[in-house]
């Protein structure tokens, strides 16, 4: 399976911090939380988490290299996280952590991000969503911005509060606007 490098700059660019013990796991595979327990990603992408009384799945972050993630920056219960791709993540003791102020605001300004994502008529709230995913997983290509992270259409769904079958219709709808496109690795580019 193919692993995009999305070794990106994170919003407060906070550096990577010396560790040896590096952990991996598998796609959709569920990492390990405890509530003193930060990890931050050296390879891949992850989204947290939590699920509402219902059971639905509500996004609170989508994280990528560099970036710090763990119960101890949340309070929502329950708090999962989800690996996106295949991941290697190093496991910090947040008592421990130096950078525990820069990684909770990293943490509040992208679910502010998400939310405001969350407002407003679908398709809008899919291109707002697609923009952000550009922002921070993509890459400039000839014809856009290439998205290195790969989601499911109800992964899109789940973000931006839709079905999966309005996701899907929604983006057979902008690509023949041309606002995207599919790159030869069925990756999404913005134009």
């Amino acid at each position: 399976m193919y692993v995009p490098n999305l070794d990106k700059s994170n919003d407060l660019n906070l550096p990577m911090m010396e560790c040896r013990d590096v952990r991996s796991f598998k796609r959709r595979e569920i990492i390990p939380v405890k509530n003193n327990m930060l990890w931050q990603l050296r390879v891949g992408a992850v989204r947290t988490f939590t699920l509402s009384e219902d059971g639905s799945m509500i996004p609170l972050g989508f994280w990528c290299v560099g970036d710090m993630f763990g119960q101890p920056l949340n309070c929502t219960q329950p708090f999962m996280i989800e690996c996106l791709t295949d991941v290697k993540a190093v496991m910090f003791i947040s008592d421990q952590c130096k950078l525990l102020d820069q990684a909770m605001l990293s943490h509040i300004y992208q679910m502010q991000s998400l939310l405001v994502i969350r407002h407003g008529q679908v398709r809008q709230r899919l291109e707002s969503f697609l923009q952000w995913l550009a922002n921070k997983f993509g890459c400039p290509s000839c014809q856009g911005q290439l998205i290195l992270l790969r989601l499911t259409h109800q992964d899109m769904a789940d973000a931006i509060g839709t079905t999966r079958v309005t996701v899907t219709r929604l983006l057979q709808e902008l690509e023949k606007a041309q606002v995207i496109s599919w790159s030869q690795q069925r990756q999404i580019v913005l134009h």
